[in-house]
């Protein structure tokens, strides 16, 4: 099984290396969510739950695919250590077929959704193959409940910064060159800021403990089983994936509350720099609050603050455009600590498993989670789309076309009202989530190891 040191500090070259990775997860966990839909739905003409489809699909299969790669990272032999060799292979082909997705050439209107289909479900595979191992490492660096939380804090910080050049800079690209052109070159440049994010995080964690991993014994659905049997982590997975839901409804709507409710040339940046510009500066607020109070505590506060914005945000049709920035700006608050607080949280549940069994079965739990959060944020887009066809949403080509009042109210009520319930709904599984720092360090510390 994995052995590291009770309590080291992990050099912050190695945490900011760490953390880089999360430049590649924000990337693609970003632009794809927000982008997709109307790309598919405004740019190829193809119809709401059509596209609804061809977003969750590739999503899905990662649910089949993230415990497998998991599997196959924990058994992986290498110099380099188990997981940073997959960090290079599967980065660099996301990057490739993400250039790829939106440079569909003009065909038909089926072929041209089978291109996107086919590439995002060639993304989806690459990322499950990055990010699996990614989020697998800091169970193996660093032994100290406090640690990885200081490990996840650069990480998180990284992931809102991402989030916002991203976010902000793929609607001003794209708009800038126009059409479906846009769209290619946007996808190219985003392409390249994963490729940032694969190198550095390969780079960055080449000085980074990783021990001698052994794998658990028995076939998959044995330790599938027995991670299922998990208390701590199935209430934490659940509450993690309905919130990753509401989050995927979020990004899906962006682009239409910009577009189609607000009118306002521009929105789509604003919005999205209001949403992470407070999660840039209050993510070590976030993390010094969860190591006086707790990490459950501070997930619990974090959560209320998202949903308390994503409801201000009903508001969204009749209130003055700064109203509308005030709430998400309130949602970006309570984003910065939802992301912070889960995140640190699955490596004690992954690490109190291995040192009570003696066998290491991180790379399934971080595949159970990861399939988990995919799930979550591939529903999110699929139940905006169904929000947008209930609500009558006219699809075009060229994204020119006057909704009727009822698909402004789905757009609204999709942005908004939904996410927030989904957010107070995921509080009673964390509710009954139980581990805390006494429990995780007693568990961790080196008369625990074997």
């Amino acid at each position: 099984m994995t052995v590291v040191e009770a309590t080291p500090a992990l050099p912050r070259s190695v945490r900011v290396g760490y953390g880089t990775g999360s430049v590649a997860t924000g990337a693609f966990g970003t632009v794809p969510g927000l982008m997709l839909l109307p790309y598919l739905t405004d740019s190829l003409g193809i119809a709401a739950l059509a596209a609804g489809f061809i977003v969750f699909a590739p999503k899905a299969w990662d649910v089949v695919l993230n415990p497998i790669a998991g599997r196959i990272s924990d058994r992986t032999v290498d110099a380099r250590g188990p997981r940073r060799p997959w960090l290079l292979r599967a980065g660099l082909a996301l990057a490739v077929c993400f250039a790829l997705l939106f440079a569909a050439p003009s065909m038909g209107r089926a072929a041209e959704a089978g291109w996107v289909l086919v590439c995002f479900l060639a993304c989806a595979t690459a990322y499950g193959f990055f990010q699996v191992p990614y989020v697998s490492m800091p169970a193996e660096m660093t032994s100290s409940y406090d640690e990885r939380t200081r490990l996840m804090t650069w990480r998180v910080a990284i992931l809102a910064f991402t989030i916002m050049l991203a976010g902000a800079s793929a609607p001003l690209i794209r708009d800038a060159v126009g059409g479906r052109a846009g769209y290619r070159v946007m996808g190219v440049a985003m392409a390249l800021v994963i490729t940032v994010g694969v190198v550095g995080a390969y780079v960055g964690t080449r000085r980074a403990p990783i021990g001698a991993v052994q794998p658990g014994p028995g076939t998959l659905r044995d330790q599938l089983r027995i991670v299922a049997g998990a208390r701590d982590f199935r209430f934490l997975l659940t509450t993690f994936v309905v919130q990753a839901l509401a989050t995927g409804c979020m990004l899906a709507g962006v682009d239409y509350m910009a577009t189609d409710v607000l009118d306002r040339e521009g929105a789509s940046t604003v919005l999205f720099v209001c949403f992470v510009g407070p999660a840039l500066l209050l993510t070590p607020a976030w993390s010094a609050l969860g190591a006086r109070m707790g990490k459950k505590q501070g997930y619990v506060i974090s959560s209320l603050f998202l949903a308390g914005g994503a409801l201000l945000a009903v508001t969204a049709r009749s209130a003055p455009f700064g109203v509308v920035v005030a709430a998400v700006a309130l949602i970006g608050v309570g984003y910065a600590g939802a992301q912070v607080f889960p995140m640190a949280m699955l490596p004690d549940a992954a690490a109190v498993d291995a040192r009570r069994t003696r066998t290491n079965r991180v790379g399934v739990y971080t595949g159970v989670w990861t399939a988990g959060e995919t799930l979550g944020l591939a529903l999110g887009p699929g139940l905006f789309a169904l929000v947008l066809a209930l609500g009558g949403y006219r699809s075009s080509t060229d994204g020119d076309v006057a909704q009727p009042d009822s698909a402004l109210t789905a757009i609204t009520l999709g942005f908004s009202v939904l996410p927030a319930l989904l957010v107070v709904v995921s509080l009673a599984w964390l509710a009954r989530y139980t581990l805390g720092s006494d429990q995780v360090d007693a568990d961790t510390a080196p008369e625990a190891v074997a």
